[in-house]
């Protein structure tokens, strides 16, 4: 949809796309591509020392991409920083000579959220790896950027607690606050926004705040703006992330995971809804469709019927998962699903998680050298069984490969468009099935982008969503955090 103050300048790749904000733009300062100065990169070394900055190409080309199907785009430089402190140094630094800055944990984003598109400065977080404090009497922690998800939680082995946002890469868990991440148990336990309690921030002058107030750590506040989930989803936009205090919860009594298969995609989504229009608490529930069932068979060395299935896990006492366990079954059964398995053995359920968390590989192993077009789409869970069943018939008459995969126990779910990165053609098609869905989605009452973020391929999306005069102040806030537009210039919003 086109809007005024709006121009759309489609190319043949999503990560081309460029759009003219009229209305914000001149009130941004435009960075100018081009290579950080010696000075710059002499001032860069005495912050975090000689060993902790590259110019190396294989460094700044490992840093230019994430798991998305965008092309490289490597920074200047990159650095390593080892403490808050020298992270807002450099913020200063980049600041006063206005240079790109583009923060960078594990690299699993989908969306090409760190890609360089103007050089600058790439600010790589992960040596700033300790665990700071454990309440676990309070039920919660609070890690520095560069701790990610299963490092927490292997030290909270021992403790009776985890943390369940489980997006399935072993991501760090302020890129996981950045991108508002969430995953397979969040239609239980929430995602991000739901489970962060407060972040330490250090803004484009290099300013440090925190969040919810210096040390805060409560359950809930009434205190001023809610600047912390200002922060959870701004995907590097408005600053760096550099802590993190983050709700925790006690490791459940007895875990009970199964696998239903049905005879096709309506069929599993129907038992989706009624499930949860019974108030049973799943965990997690997953759907995959014949052809992601397929490529999960071959990756991962399975012989499941090759049909849509829904992946299940039930938390509690031992009596209570056992008999939420009974009633979901019935209700599999009664739409036609059948060969119920389960698994309560540990290295089972975990095998079967981890299989099911490399999805996505083994959907573009399907194509060797193809890459993915992710999409994520959410809607009103009423409103799921529509929109799967309309996207499934859209990718079946297309020529793209698009397994689905879903977080459908919260109207969350993914096609993985499998394409090759150097043709135009595939990529255009992809884009123009992606664009249909998000579309369809929003005009149910959705989202264009329920976990994986905005990045580049979804900017143009945010328009039909929030209307003008959501972009305009969505503008307005980044100009009042980021007035020099360093903050990953061109991410989320069209300031470039």
């Amino acid at each position: 949809m086109m809007l005024r103050g709006l121009r759309i300048l489609l190319g043949t790749q999503r990560s081309h796309i460029a759009v003219n904000l009229t209305a914000q733009k001149s009130t941004l300062a435009q960075v100018e591509n081009g290579a950080v100065s010696s000075s710059v990169i002499e001032k860069l070394v005495e912050i975090c020392g000689s060993k902790d900055v590259s110019t190396s190409t294989p460094v700044r080309e490992q840093h230019g991409r994430d798991e998305s199907y965008h092309h490289c785009e490597p920074p200047d430089v990159v650095v390593f920083p080892t403490s808050t402190e020298k992270v807002s140094q450099v913020a200063r630094l980049c600041y006063d000579h206005q240079i790109p800055i583009i923060p960078f944990g594990s690299g699993t984003g989908m969306e090409g959220g760190v890609t360089a598109s103007k050089g600058g400065v790439c600010v790589d977080v992960t040596k700033m790896d300790q665990i700071e404090a454990v309440n676990a009497e309070d039920f919660d922690c609070t890690v520095q950027s560069g701790v990610t998800r299963v490092g927490l939680n292997n030290s909270l082995r021992d403790t009776g607690l985890w943390f369940p946002v489980d997006p399935g890469a072993d991501c760090t868990l302020c890129g996981m606050c950045a991108t508002g991440a969430s995953g397979t148990n969040a239609v239980r336990y929430g995602t991000m926004r739901e489970n962060v309690m407060n972040l330490e921030v250090v803004l484009s002058d290099g300013r440090i705040i925190e969040t919810a107030g210096k040390g805060t750590r409560t359950k809930k506040s009434s205190a001023g703006y809610n600047l912390t989930n200002l922060f959870v989803g701004s995907e590097g936009t408005l600053g760096i992330i550099t802590k993190a205090t983050l709700k925790l919860y006690g490791q459940p009594e007895s875990i009970l995971s199964a696998i239903c298969h049905f005879p096709d995609v309506q069929s599993a989504v129907d038992t989706v809804v009624q499930t949860l229009q019974c108030g049973i608490p799943m965990a997690r529930i997953e759907l995959l469709c014949e052809k992601m069932m397929d490529a999960f068979n071959k990756y991962s060395n399975y012989d499941y019927k090759v049909t849509p299935s829904l992946f299940l896990e039930f938390h509690g006492a031992e009596n209570h998962v056992d008999d939420q366990g009974k009633i979901v079954a019935e209700l599999c059964e009664a739409n036609g699903g059948t060969q119920f398995n389960w698994a309560k053995d540990m290295d089972e359920r975990n095998k079967l998680w981890k299989a099911r968390h490399m999805c996505f590989y083994a959907a573009t192993s399907l194509r060797p050298g193809a890459r993915w077009l992710a999409t994520d789409v959410c809607v009103p869970i009423s409103r799921l069984p529509e929109i799967v069943v309309e996207t499934k018939k859209d990718i079946d008459n297309s020529s793209i490969l698009g397994p689905i995969v879903g977080h459908v126990g919260d109207g969350n779910f993914h096609t993985v468009l499998v394409v090759m990165p150097d043709s135009p053609e595939e990529i255009a098609e992809a884009s123009a099935l992606h664009d249909r869905m998000a579309e369809r989605a929003m005009k149910l009452g959705g989202t264009c982008t329920g976990e994986h973020g905005v990045g580049l391929g979804k900017r143009h999306h945010l328009v039909t969503q929030f209307g003008q005069g959501g972009m305009d102040v969505m503008m307005q806030l980044k100009q009042t955090l980021d007035p020099k537009n360093i903050m990953n210039p061109g991410k989320v919003l069209f300031t470039d």
